[in-house]
């Protein structure tokens, strides 16, 4: 009996042991879970895919809700999408779980900075600085919050602070010189913006900021040159070219002001004072049918715009059409039933109409409103060279260069979430690789579907759904997330279901690309091409999703030299078994030319190119390859033939070389 019970004690202890240990394995089995789901949020974060990263920290917070980790991440994809009340939210669950992290109160106040909540984001620069007081950039926001609550004093204080900190810190002068602004100062301000431009003569913004003062003291030859170094700088700013036209108009160059409109629109095609003014342009140098296009546009933008409506019915008048006029003279006769101009000239549009009773009934009125002008005022002969302010609703100013309110000044909020998540210089980049895809898509190049020979195998078996060719980086929709997780998720029972189940690893490893689960993905492929180690698809799509893999882990400085080593080896051993495939010969030179090995690159683009004459991106990259490799011809040669395929941005590529 003794040995029974003994030998009970022994077997309750060892199910103890097993059962201690089972759930050590799920608890660490749910650690790197979550770790992972993390992780591959952050992925889909680093490619923009702000939805798709959302659903993976969502299931993070649902396994693992304290952490902060992916409330934090999760904020940080709701701000790039403008939520900014549920980036906030997230940010307190964030704070709350872990009070001591910079990032969370610094992104907290920049979601409040959106929403206007000034002094809160105050609360949370001074909470973060307590912190890490040497932070710059949170000096720097909350000084611009002040500058918001109008608080100049403790803002010329703080500023203070910061200079005495960072001397050489060009912008904490333009920001002093904005409050000099604010507290007409101007002379000092002058002084700041200088000495901010003395130590940074590169920031276009501040040569904005001084061109304000010069057009506000109509300094327009000044003006005019402090603009356009800005906009060398900041070339795709609109209102820099919206100031600079009005410089140019009052110093009577025309044509340079028109030119100046063009290109803000090109940049900003919604901007109301470039349409606005180009209309009034237009009309000036008789340009009317274009003209009338732009107060169509205006018109849109605000249908109630009486400035607007006149300008259109003098232009529809000159132009014949009659009806449009008069309805819109009547418009604006509605609302200024003593607007005598307006009244006269509808009056002559009902008479060249043979409307003869609407036009006598217009022309008495102005009749009587001139026999009692001193009850109305006149109507003065105006300057051509005069403006209003965009708010200034007069009539008798219709013909007027409209200028804003308020020349604000645009703030820029420091933080390391303005941009690209990667914060990468995106100005010149070689095009992305082609993988395998499970939706078509088209791009800027080709309107027709990128075919294969391999693909289009893969497609024609039974069953299977099929595969499409692309390099263009799209985002998912909820909807879309949804159903590929509902796809992986019947691969997955498939797969446990089946004995022979190799193609499955391979459908799913393409789904987990969809929803930028490479590590899966890459684990799959090496799965599927144990039992088939000749599949050029399967080595093509694990490379692949290796690179994209390596993108997202050198932002976070990891060393990615050796799996790099791998993509070629896989891409070299993909281009042996099918060394005509000119997708997998333009992805292996695109390596190359990553990693600077440009000859080895152009060796690759020039065979892929000569096996598809027609692959646009191969003459792309092989241009900046050329570039890179100081052969400024042959680089620009082949970026004109990229661009005559349809890829329209070599153009803007050539003609920055061109100009070096």
């Amino acid at each position: 009996m003794r040995k029974v019970a003994w030998l009970r004690g022994v077997l309750l202890l060892l199910a103890l042991q097993c059962s201690m240990f089972n759930v050590q394995c799920s608890m660490c089995l749910a650690q790197f879970n979550t770790d992972r789901l993390i992780m591959i949020g952050r992925s889909a974060l680093y490619y923009e895919d702000y939805v798709l990263s959302i659903q993976y920290f969502n299931q993070a917070i649902a396994s693992k809700p304290y952490l902060y980790e992916p409330w934090f991440f999760r904020a940080v994809a709701k701000y790039y999408l403008d939520d900014y009340a549920g980036a906030e939210q997230d940010c307190s669950a964030a704070i709350d779980r872990n009070p001591y992290i910079v990032n969370l109160y610094e992104l907290r106040g920049l979601t409040r900075i959106q929403q206007k909540k000034y002094q809160e984001a105050i609360g949370d620069y001074t909470k973060a600085l307590k912190y890490d007081p040497e932070g710059q950039n949170l000096w720097h926001n909350r000084i611009l919050c002040r500058i918001q609550e109008k608080d100049y004093d403790r803002a010329h204080l703080e500023l203070d602070t910061m200079l005495t900190r960072w001397s050489q810190y060009a912008r904490g002068y333009s920001m002093r010189a904005e409050i000099y602004m604010l507290q007409q100062d101007t002379a000092s301000a002058i002084t700041a913006l200088d000495r901010s431009l003395e130590l940074d003569p590169y920031d276009g913004a501040i040569w904005a900021e001084r061109a304000i003062i010069s057009l506000a003291r109509s300094e327009w030859k000044e003006s005019e040159e402090f603009l356009s170094k800005a906009i060398h700088l900041l070339p795709k700013q609109a209102n820099n070219y919206i100031n600079r036209a009005l410089a140019r108009y009052n110093q009577n160059n025309l044509r340079g002001a028109m030119a100046d409109y063009d290109a803000a629109l090109d940049f900003d095609p919604n901007n109301f004072l470039g349409h606005y003014n180009r209309g009034l342009l237009r009309a000036q140098v008789g340009d009317d049918n274009r003209a009338i296009i732009d107060f169509d546009f205006v018109l849109k933008l605000e249908p109630d715009n009486l400035m607007a409506l006149y300008n259109r019915a003098t232009l529809l008048d000159k132009t014949g059409n009659l009806r449009g006029a008069i309805r819109d003279y009547t418009k604006v006769i509605d609302e200024y039933p003593n607007f005598w101009t307006g009244l006269q000239s509808r009056a002559n549009c009902y008479r060249r109409l043979g409307m003869t009773k609407q036009a006598e009934a217009d022309e008495f009125r102005v009749y009587k409103a001139q026999l009692y002008k001193h009850l109305y005022g006149t109507q003065p002969r105006l300057n051509k060279r005069q403006m209003r302010r965009r708010s200034d609703d007069d009539l008798e100013k219709y013909n007027q260069i409209v200028v804003a309110d308020e020349e604000e000044i645009e703030h820029e909020y420091k933080s390391e979430y303005r941009g690209r998540v990667q914060n990468r210089k995106v100005q010149i980049e070689l095009l992305p690789l082609y993988g395998l895809s499970l939706k078509r898509t088209v791009n800027d190049v080709r309107t027709k579907l990128t075919l294969d020979r391999h693909v289009e195998s893969y497609n024609q078996q039974r069953g299977v759904r099929q595969l499409f060719l692309s390099n263009t980086q799209t985002t998912l929709d909820e909807a879309q997330t949804n159903s590929y997780f509902a796809y992986i998720d019947s691969l997955s029972v498939a797969i446990g279901a089946q004995t022979s189940k190799a193609a499955l690893y391979f459908q799913r490893a393409v789904a987990y690309t969809e929803i930028q689960n490479f590590d899966s993905a890459i684990d799959d492929l090496t799965t599927y091409l144990q039992s088939d180690t000749a599949s050029v698809l399967a080595l093509w799509q694990r490379a692949y999703c290796q690179s994209k893999a390596n993108d997202f882990n050198a932002s976070q400085g990891t060393d990615v030299g050796m799996k790099t080593a791998n993509v070629i080896g896989d891409l070299t051993e993909a281009v042996t078994l099918s060394p005509q495939n000119a997708y997998l010969l333009y992805n292996r030179g695109t390596i190359y030319a990553q990693r600077a090995d440009y000859d080895r690159a152009i060796e690759d683009f020039t065979k892929a190119i000569e096996q598809d004459p027609q692959l646009a991106e191969a003459y792309y990259n092989r241009g900046l390859s050329y570039l890179y490799s100081n052969r400024q011809q042959e680089g620009i040669a082949d970026l004109s033939k990229a661009g005559e395929l349809g890829l329209y941005t070599a153009y803007s590529v050539i003609k920055k070389y061109r100009n070096k």
